[in-house]
């Protein structure tokens, strides 16, 4: 199985990046690749539970995924399941997501530690997803 481990530091108190990931309100306003908007959700990496994001990106096309919360650590961390649907609604191939904060230098780290994730280009296309997504968190806090 493939893992993948990414990390990004914000000019932030650790504290609050915590919030950016587990917030409902806040955690849109970056969740999902560039050129993609959440018309329907449940995000909340605030609580257990069950969570699911519709993504759809500018021409029409929808894509679901979802998940468990496992756990919440704040402000340390946010674990969850990740499982993308088919065009029938069935969920496929369950991977883990680790979201860890941590203090960095003038603010504050996130690694995402994704894993489960089968073969290398599998990895390679979520290591694409998490980069855009990445971004889009850089553009709201630096």
């Amino acid at each position: 199985m493939a893992d993948l481990k990414l990390e990004r530091e914000f000019p932030i108190d650790p504290k609050d990046l915590f919030a950016w990931i587990s917030n409902a309100e806040k955690l849109l306003q970056w969740w999902g690749p560039e050129g993609v908007h959440i018309p329907e959700h449940n995000l909340d990496f605030s609580r257990l539970g069950p969570w699911y994001s519709v993504m759809q990106n500018a021409e029409g096309q929808r894509f679901k995924v979802s998940g468990q919360v496992t756990h919440v650590d704040p402000p340390k961390s946010v674990g969850f399941t990740f499982g993308w649907h088919d065009d029938q609604d069935r969920r496929g191939v369950e991977s883990h997501v680790t979201l860890f904060v941590e203090a960095a230098g003038q603010g504050a780290r996130l690694i995402i530690d994704h894993r489960d994730l089968g073969d290398d280009d599998i990895a390679a296309n979520h290591e694409k997803g998490w980069t855009s997504t990445l971004n889009k968190l850089a553009a709201q806090l630096n």
